[in-house]
């Protein structure tokens, strides 16, 4: 078995020395960001961050049992749109406190800082533990791995720092949505979302390509829209013919499925009759989305409790995913009307809710 990853293999490989490479992982000065960058996704591929932080002087106990104590540290990313306000992360908030009220523990809540100085205000003995909503950036988890505290992330992966997560099962949900579609008759799609924004974005379009290959149906993709999202899509309709129009936009998640009707819209493009629209997480009720994905939003943020309890009382199990399953929602009321010869004989499956 292949020992630890060292600091000079990772210098050796980078052509740096082994100096710049401890400065970069440790977040001291010396070494520019750029240089601190290159070097933390190195030390991830080679498998440096692969060991878990190990937290001493924890007695198992049952987590059932008795009242816990402490306090929790929730961190948010610092990004406008993932905040308690916001209509899918507010309930995954509200989630992780009313679980941890209900265990006995108290909560400190904390937006990303902008300085990695601020960790360092800190007392890692006061804090039990730390999970972290959403997309948090690769130096701040590194911060926090150097703390050596238990942490489990929500809806957030990476790879330079293995941790506990929680996840909605984002694969076999989309999967599911499309094999609906598919059913129907509907055989051209185009996917919309910034697959680089959030892990879970990338695991739909994952699913959504999967899919369409095990079906047997073609995938013609415009790839801009994977990258530039809504804005690219405003563009591109203007160079698409009325045949190149796709029958569905399949969307990441519900906030961009309101901005393509928005823009489809605008371009005068019939939405639902002349193309559908798909989206995900189910936050907004008002807009002629076809179908969708109730995610239990309050749930991920009260199991990822407690798979922090778990976590404190079993420092040294392997790392887990946890993966939560969500409902289907097709509202037939907002179907394309495009290719519905089949509709006649459409069955419906019990795991889907329509409305």
């Amino acid at each position: 078995m292949r020992g630890k990853v060292t600091l000079q293999e990772i210098a050796d490989a980078a052509g740096v020395s082994k100096f710049a490479v401890s400065r970069a992982l440790s977040g001291k000065p010396g070494v520019s960001e750029e240089t601190r960058t290159v070097l933390v996704k190195l030390a991830a591929q080679m498998g440096y961050f692969r060991n878990h932080p190990k937290v001493t002087g924890v007695e198992p106990r049952d987590t059932d049992a008795g009242e816990w104590s402490g306090t929790v540290l929730v961190l948010f990313p610092n990004i406008r749109h993932q905040n308690r306000e916001s209509r899918y992360w507010g309930p995954v908030f509200e989630g992780i406190s009313e679980r941890l009220k209900r265990k006995g523990m108290d909560m400190v809540t904390l937006t990303e800082p902008s300085t990695e100085d601020m960790f360092s205000l800190l007392n890692p003995e006061a804090i039990k533990g730390i999970i972290t909503v959403g997309s948090v950036s690769t130096p701040m988890l590194l911060n926090i791995y150097r703390m050596g505290i238990p942490v489990v992330m929500v809806d957030h992966w990476d790879a330079a720092f293995l941790s506990d997560t929680v996840f909605t099962d984002n694969r076999t949900c989309m999967s599911e949505l499309m094999k609906d579609l598919l059913r129907r008759g509907y055989t051209r799609f185009q996917f919309v979302g910034h697959i680089a924004d959030a892990h879970s974005f990338y695991e739909r379009w994952e699913a959504f390509r999967s899919t369409l290959e095990m079906s047997g149906v073609q995938l013609q993709q415009n790839k801009t829209f994977l990258h530039g999202g809504v804005q690219a899509l405003n563009e591109e309709l203007d160079k698409l013919t009325e045949n190149e129009l796709p029958e569905v936009f399949v969307c990441a998640n519900d906030v961009t499925a309101t901005q393509v009707v928005d823009v489809l819209k605008r371009k005068g493009i019939d939405v639902p009759r002349r193309c559908g629209v798909t989206g995900f997480d189910d936050t907004n009720e008002q807009m002629p989305i076809y179908a969708t994905v109730r995610v239990d939003k309050e749930l991920l943020g009260m199991r990822a409790v407690d798979q922090l309890l778990w976590r404190i009382t079993n420092p040294d199990s392997p790392v887990e995913k946890k993966l939560l399953h969500a409902e289907l929602v097709i509202r037939e009321r907002h179907a394309p009307r495009v290719n519905r010869e089949n509709d006649d004989h459409e069955r419906p499956i019990s795991s889907i809710r329509y409305s």
